[in-house]
């Protein structure tokens, strides 16, 4: 044990590995919580694969930390189906020229995408899209577009 003096008023101090050992593992667990709290694509979608997909916007969000497309589509049987496609980041879309109004809801589009390790989920990874009515698209490099 220390005694410290400080404004006339004694103090008594213990170094303790294991206190310091605490305010380590604090300070670690602060800077890398951001980190582990994004996931990988490949956890969740078969990037190796692509699917097609052509129907109709039913939704876009545009929000982060992924904007959100929901197309209603078609099954490979025909029964229709509405796959949720996940998007980049609103500020990476931005980069790109894709706003909030970009895409509305009705605009008839084909999409290619990742499919989701689970075939029950509904939800899949954007990587390109085209809207038919103009020929827009945006490609998955993020460049591609007119």
């Amino acid at each position: 044990m220390r005694r410290l003096r400080r404004g006339g008023i004694a103090l008594n101090v213990r170094r303790s590995w294991s206190a310091r050992s605490a305010l380590v593992l604090a300070g670690i667990t602060v800077v890398c919580a951001p980190v582990l709290g994004h996931h990988s694509f490949a956890s969740y979608y078969l990037e190796a694969d692509t699917i097609e997909v052509e129907g109709d916007v039913v939704e876009f969000q545009y929000r982060n930390p992924h904007s959100w497309i929901q197309i209603l589509g078609q099954e490979p049987f025909g029964k229709p189906k509405t796959y949720a496609a996940e998007w980049a980041s609103t500020s990476r879309l931005e980069q790109d020229g894709i706003t909030k109004v970009t895409l509305r809801a009705g605009d008839s589009v084909r999409i290619w995408a990742s499919p989701n390790r689970d075939p029950n989920d509904n939800r899949i990874r954007l990587k390109r899209i085209e809207r038919r009515s103009d020929g827009w698209h945006w490609g998955q490099n993020g460049r591609e577009r007119r």
